[in-house]
């Protein structure tokens, strides 16, 4: 396992939490980002940028732990077309979880 990928991995895992941390605050009216909700969304996008690079470089070191990442992309890529106001939405986000935590552990071994 390279320091690159393990980083990576580490990276899209921290942003994946942080943007649940967001989304979780934010539902539970602790915090308040009617005026700046493009923050969510952009740590939504870090997300996304974080996993695909760190799926590439699993897939160029074919490294196993790419088949533990690879179940996140689903929720990843179906949550903008779930409101952010449903029970959908907070379920569908949660169902990556086991994915990162998997991914993260894999490297981290």
């Amino acid at each position: 396992m390279t320091p690159v990928v393990r980083a990576l991995v580490t990276a899209a895992s921290a942003s994946y939490t942080a943007n649940c941390a967001l989304g979780l605050a934010v539902a539970t009216h602790r915090l308040d980002t009617s005026r700046a909700r493009w923050v969510h969304h952009a740590v939504y996008v870090a997300t996304v940028t974080l996993s695909l690079a760190a799926a590439a470089a699993l897939l160029r070191t074919r490294d196993r732990a790419l088949l533990t990442l690879l179940p996140a992309a689903l929720p990843l890529a179906a949550i903008p077309h779930v409101s952010a106001r449903t029970r959908g939405h907070v379920v569908l986000a949660l169902t990556a979880a086991p994915a990162y935590a998997a991914t993260l552990r894999s490297v981290r071994a």
